[in-house]
């Protein structure tokens, strides 16, 4: 066994996602033309992972804190919240898992490290559903026995990612597939990171995520606040609307309501700390209660107004009107080509509309995305899974306000087959 000392540090971590985002840019078109080529079912595979990683780097500009493991946690919170498409939530798993395994570290050895990269191959390939023909499958499968057997040599982190790469390529030298693709994408931007040897446009942290190419997404559009806060301030020192108007600078959803002489604040944010410092100096804060929503919780309603919703993907305004119309209650924006995030889902069901939710999802790109949300949500969400939008609308038909969300989501299932 070597010798190794390696320490890998919160400011390594930063570099190694940096250097996967940076890698993404290059290479995200590709992987979009790749997909067509391929007839996957994820029409841009590509933009999908750009914009979850996006999600994910926003919050190390601002970040305090210089652990490893809790920088992995904030990376993996936001990229899991803001997760869009199959790729994009298999991406969000990688880094759950590595978040797993650093979890409670400043620094980490490098045999620590690559035990928790093996989390993170582990929980993308258990995303996925198992089949024998499945190239990613078998390539993760590759990639986390060459990472078990580094690891177990106490190999410096570049040569277990290094292994890793090695390994998954000899799978199926001839043809890649896009979720290899992927995969490999993300670890070169890893170890290029790691290197400092970064070839696409400059991601710079500390000038606020800033990519050096035009027609880019931004990462600031996917910005996420995954982070749900209430609480109650007692003989508030504060105006509602004064209140309201500081609080949208630190989140969404700012909901503050006065009930006799207590104040009782609603938000989702991705700035606690603020927020909690600007509600001490309105009077003394009780009943705070955070929950951080891209992992399971219990979502109680606060006097709902209805006791099942549906919830549907749409385009465009008339879309949504035209499926406003036949019965659906919620719209989060997206289409084929472009699935919604998790934190959009996520963001609905929090709102307070219904006790329970039936989503349908019309496209199979979409059905990870909404898989999640329903992981997330439990018995608070059913789905209803469709193959375009013919087997959508005669899902939202049969819908009957008067039947449970579980109920529903069986004879819906039903009529879409029809």
């Amino acid at each position: 066994m070597a010798d190794n000392r390696e320490v890998i540090t919160g400011g390594d971590y930063k570099r190694m996602v940096a250097g996967a985002y940076s890698e993404f840019l290059l290479e995200y078109e590709k992987i979009n033309g790749a997909a067509v080529a391929d007839s996957y079912r994820g029409k841009l595979p590509g933009t999908h992972i750009l914009r979850t990683l996006g999600a994910g780097i926003i919050p190390l500009a601002t970040a305090k804190d210089e652990s490893i493991g809790g920088l992995a946690r904030r990376v993996a919170t936001a990229a899991m919240f803001g997760a869009r498409g199959t790729g994009g939530v298999v991406l969000s798993e990688m880094f759950r898992g590595l978040a797993k395994g650093l979890s409670g570290k400043y620094n980490a050895t490098s045999s620590e490290f690559g035990k928790a990269f093996q989390y993170g191959i582990l929980f993308a390939q258990r995303v996925l559903p198992e089949s024998p023909d499945s190239q990613f499958i078998a390539a993760a499968k590759a990639v986390a026995k060459a990472a078990y057997h580094a690891v177990r040599a106490n190999l410096p982190i570049s040569e277990i990612l290094t292994a890793a790469i090695k390994a998954g390529e000899k799978v199926d030298a001839a043809k890649s597939s896009v979720g290899e693709m992927i995969m490999f994408t993300f670890l070169r931007g890893c170890l290029k990171g790691l290197d400092g040897n970064f070839v696409s446009p400059a991601v710079s942290l500390s000038l606020g995520l800033t990519a050096g190419q035009d027609n880019l997404p931004d990462p600031r559009h996917d910005l996420v606040r995954p982070y749900c806060i209430t609480f109650k301030i007692i003989n508030p020192q504060a105006d509602i609307l004064d209140a309201e108007k500081q609080l949208r600078e630190y989140g969404e959803f700012a909901l503050v309501e006065r009930r006799e002489n207590e104040l009782w604040v609603h938000l989702h944010t991705d700035e606690v700390g603020k927020v909690v410092e600007n509600a001490v100096g309105w009077g003394p804060v009780k009943e705070l209660r955070l929950i951080n929503m891209s992992e399971p919780h219990v979502l109680i309603s606060h006097e709902a107004l209805l006791k099942v919703a549906v919830l549907v993907v749409a385009d465009s305004e008339s879309e949504a009107e035209k499926w406003r119309r036949a019965g659906a209650k919620i719209i989060v924006r997206g289409n084929e080509y472009n699935s919604p995030s998790l934190a959009e889902l996520i963001g609905a069901a929090h709102s307070d509309l219904a006790s329970t939710y039936v989503m349908i999802a019309a496209y199979p790109d979409h059905f990870l995305v909404f898989q999640q949300a329903k992981r997330i949500l439990g018995s608070r969400v059913e789905l209803v899974l469709c193959h375009g939008e013919a087997e959508a609308a005669n899902a939202l038909n049969a819908f009957d306000d008067k039947k449970s969300a579980a109920q529903n989501a069986v004879i819906m299932a039903g009529a879409a087959r029809l």
